[in-house]
């Protein structure tokens, strides 16, 4: 550190000791890696220590108060910065913090710092948080998902297989009962859960309390005719957490086994209803309804799978994190790394992937991932290659728009799922195989075979706009 630290007027983030390339991160320091583009003339070790700096302790200044704390313990620390392969000025900005600079179980707390006032900085052009380590030691000061996806299971009876749901259509306009004939005709014919959408909470045209008691109706009598565990995500979001807290109650009262929220309620109100939803042994959904307004582009924002490892430490049971196959963003290998890191206990670094660094969950329950955006049953082959058993499946207008009805629908994807968890269960290449075990199956099932004339051609073949930064290595032969 420079000798003149302490020196009157404005001193670069470098030089007070934000940028420390020999720094040895501690096992117990929270890790952060950042995408930057500095302005022009800025340095990239520089603008990876400025990022330090106003994401810890640092002011524009020299302020003589540093000398009352142990600011070198408290000091965000740049340790490493790269360039991204394949980017002109761009870099991986590699940052630690002590753990004393965070509130024990708070992601306000946390992202208050990590993505405060430093993503207005003028020295930067653009700044991603592209990935995090939570060490171990901050992992334990969260309650973490509310059950998991083990509990889930034994709370459903339902193994083996991944879990089929349907958002209710048109998610707007319909009244109380023809919304809950929805939801009855979609469970009855062979889903495991219907869902509110994330922007249908109390308006003029429906309720909230007359659509929790008629999906409720709905879900009873198809359990009763099925003989099997239903569910619907009744969406308890509201204006304020004394509403959120009613509506949660009113659903426990009615015998709901989930309710679901919205990303935009906030951090601290989501970490709120996880605490609720572990006392009241009510499955929690989380809905990430806005996050790709930041989590979308490749230069400026916060990666997605951040925002998963906030969720899994908040405690929600589902969260939706991308198909690979079906109309809204999503890369293979990101979404891969999505689905790791929502389900496993260790997830290893893995660039591929787009995973930065080892991730120990130190055995804190799984959350289960969500399907769900222009998926059908013709795909059923693929979503079960690149999303796996433990995730849940939600065709919406795969469901509701089969020409012989909603419970035509839902039969349709159940029969897929079934042939093809049947192919995968006898050992079959069952990707490569899939169409031919579909159509298979259709010649038992008009439901599917309906399903498949109706939407088996149907692709989203768009490239993806947030894809992990890997150079190929020449493999000599």
């Amino acid at each position: 550190m420079s000798s003149d630290r302490w020196s009157a007027g404005v001193i670069p983030y470098a030089e007070m000791g934000y940028w420390r390339p020999d720094y040895q991160p501690k096992d117990s320091d929270i890790l952060a890696a950042f995408r930057i583009t500095p302005q022009q003339g800025v340095p990239p070790e520089e603008a990876g220590a400025a990022v330090a700096g106003e994401s810890s302790t640092a002011t524009w200044t020299v302020v003589w108060t540093d000398r009352l704390t142990s600011y070198e313990n408290y000091q965000g620390k740049c340790y490493r910065v790269e360039p991204v392969p394949g980017q002109d000025n761009q870099f991986i900005a590699y940052i630690a913090y002590d753990l004393d600079l965070f509130e024990e179980g708070s992601i306000a707390n946390l992202t208050s710092s990590i993505i405060g006032n430093v993503f207005g900085f003028k020295a930067l052009k653009a700044l991603r948080l592209e990935d995090m380590r939570i060490p171990t030691h901050y992992v334990k000061t969260f309650q973490g998902p509310a059950h998991g996806i083990v509990m889930e299971r034994e709370y459903l009876g339902k193994f083996g297989r991944p879990l089929l749901g349907a958002t209710v259509k048109p998610k707007l306009g319909l009244s109380a009962r023809n919304y809950g004939r929805v939801v009855y005709e979609a469970l009855r014919g062979g889903l495991d859960f219907t869902k509110d959408d994330e922007n249908i909470n109390s308006q003029p045209f429906m309720r909230w309390r007359d659509r929790f008691l008629y999906c409720m109706e709905g879900v009873n009598r198809a359990q009763a005719a099925t003989g099997e565990i239903k569910g619907h995500y009744l969406n308890v979001t509201a204006g304020t957490m004394e509403d959120m807290y009613e509506r949660a109650e009113f659903a426990k009262e009615l015998g709901s086994v989930i309710v679901m929220i919205d990303l935009t309620i906030g951090y601290t109100a989501i970490q709120s209803m996880a605490k609720w939803a572990r006392a009241n042994g009510v499955l929690l959904h989380l809905h990430r309804a806005g996050h790709s307004t930041y989590t979308r582009q490749k230069s400026h924002g916060v990666n997605f799978r951040v925002i998963a490892k906030w969720m899994r430490l908040a405690g929600v049971d589902h969260i939706h994190a991308g198909t690979v196959v079906g109309k809204l963003e999503g890369d293979p290998n990101s979404v891969r790394g999505y689905y790791d890191t929502l389900r496993l206990d260790k997830v290893e670094a893995d660039p591929v992937k787009g995973l930065f660094f080892d991730q120990e969950w130190a055995s804190m329950p799984g959350t289960m991932p969500v399907a769900s955006g222009g998926i059908h049953a013709g795909q059923m082959h693929q979503l079960l290659h690149y999303l796996g058993e433990d995730s849940i499946l939600q065709f919406g207008g795969g469901t509701i728009g089969h020409p012989m009805g909603i419970a035509a629908g839902a039969t349709a994807n159940r029969v897929a799922l079934e042939a093809m968890i049947k192919a995968r269960n006898e050992g079959r290449d069952y990707l490569a195989e899939g169409p031919d075990i579909l159509r298979s199956a259709a010649k038992h099932s008009r439901e599917l075979d309906i399903a498949l004339s109706t939407w088996g051609d149907i692709t989203f073949t768009y490239e993806s706009t947030d894809t992990p930064d890997v150079v190929e290595t020449p493999v000599s032969v």
